[in-house]
């Protein structure tokens, strides 16, 4: 993990097209993939999701000086929140204080794509592009051009307790979905505690939500001709809704009013007996930091150390989730901020991902990251078989407006009907995505 290039160029990606001049004042914007940058008395700045500081921050670290031994830049690495990183971004990109490389979810990328606020990459400059992971690639392509490269995945699985399975007389993970109730139903009779529940799924956890609308052959919202409709009102969503509603209400204890970001630490609480999340989720429930605002802080084990497994959710399709990093058009160190991200996108960084519990960024990795670490084992087999979100740029609007957070805490907590809250959600989608 601490080897140095060479050289340079052994980092060089290509920003290519003239509109990449962004905030270079006039500069040339197009480069070779052989240029050699010196960036000498630079300093480039980096927005990354706060998941990279807890989960593998001497990624980030080895990536950066691997990076500044080749370039002579240095790195300053903001770390960022899921809750306001895109109203911070869009702040930032009206203005002139701009980051120079962008992390954001494959998910909220395309509308960045489609209005044309990232630099044009050469995707073969990047290791492993010719089999990045569809699901991450998608958001970065429009018109045969590339805008971003992927990062990293995570597939959502079952994770559970294993000594509250033996206690409950269950010996194996459940292979159907009725099975799967019927595992709840057993751990719960097994656990009196009021405070107690068999599956921990918040209310606002909508990526689980649409697992189980897909999982019954519904869908978000479909493209007919030009026009977006919502799909959530259709009697497969609906029934798919409501079965993911009825395991809430009949085994949940988590907060309808939250969502998952913080799972797992609730989970290492030891008040429930399972949880759908991603993989690497599995080992932040079972240690976390001594000091959860110190990213230095030393892990601790929690009351669940040991004591976790995890198992494909029975019949239930995960939502391929990840992350993409680019370089926005108005970035005043585009060739060094592209540098970057070769280094922290490469297989050396990938070989940290994969240790750290998260996916690596390509189908050709998946198989090898199962086999160095057997953490990823179902993850990288449900990363094979996902779904993804409706692909348009206009996505990221409908979840900065929480329209499906909010429709499940509407249902949950009894605001509105299932059918009143999936039409007016309907109506929100297409209203957005026509918008």
């Amino acid at each position: 993990m601490k080897r140095k290039f060479a050289v340079a160029a052994a980092l060089a990606a290509t920003l290519v097209g003239t509109a990449a001049c962004g905030g270079n004042s006039g500069d040339s914007a197009t480069t070779s993939a052989n240029n050699t940058v010196d960036g000498k008395g630079k300093t480039i700045k980096v927005w990354l999701m706060v998941d990279a500081q807890s989960g593998w921050k001497s990624v980030v670290d080895d990536a950066s000086k691997r990076f500044t031994d080749a370039t002579g830049a240095q790195v300053q690495v903001e770390y960022q929140q899921w809750a306001n990183v895109l109203t911070k971004l869009d702040a930032s990109l009206a203005g002139s204080d701009v980051p120079d490389v962008v992390e954001l979810g494959n998910t909220q990328f395309p509308k960045y794509v489609d209005s044309e606020g990232f630099a044009e990459l050469d995707k073969k400059s990047f290791e492993n592009s010719d089999t990045w992971l569809a699901g991450l690639s998608g958001a970065c392509e429009k018109d045969g051009k590339t805008y971003c490269v992927p990062y990293y995945a995570g597939a959502r699985v079952l994770i559970y307790r294993k000594d509250l399975f033996e206690k409950a007389g269950i010996t194996d993970a459940p292979k159907t979905y009725d099975e799967f109730l019927a595992d709840a139903d057993k751990v719960q009779a097994a656990n009196k505690d009021a405070k107690f529940g068999s599956v921990y799924m918040p209310g606002r956890y909508w990526y689980a939500a649409m697992s189980w609308v897909k999982a019954n052959g519904g869908d978000i919202a479909k493209k007919d001709g030009d026009k977006w409709t919502g799909q959530l009102s259709t009697p497969a969503s609906q029934a798919g809704l409501q079965k993911w509603v009825d395991l809430v209400k009949k085994y949940s204890k988590a907060d309808v009013t939250k969502d998952e970001a913080d799972q797992y630490l609730v989970f290492s609480q030891a008040n429930a007996g399972m949880f759908y999340g991603n993989g690497w989720e599995q080992g932040s429930a079972e240690k976390v930091k001594k000091d959860p605002n110190d990213a230095n802080s030393p892990l601790v084990p929690t009351k669940v150390d040991g004591k976790l497994a995890a198992a494909p959710m029975p019949e239930i399709p995960s939502l391929l989730g990840g992350s993409n990093v680019g370089v926005p058009l108005k970035s005043k160190n585009p060739e060094l901020a592209a540098q970057w991200i070769k280094a922290f996108t490469d297989s050396t960084s990938m070989k940290g991902l994969i240790k750290a519990g998260a996916l690596p960024n390509a189908t050709s990795l998946l198989d090898q990251a199962a086999a160095d670490n057997p953490a990823l084992k179902f993850t990288a087999g449900a990363a094979k078989n996902s779904w993804a979100v409706p692909n348009s740029g206009k996505w990221a609007d409908v979840e900065k407006a929480n329209v499906l957070q909010n429709m499940l805490s509407d249902i949950l907590t009894g605001k509105k009907s299932l059918a009143d809250a999936t039409a007016a959600a309907d109506e929100q989608i297409a209203k957005t995505l026509n918008g």
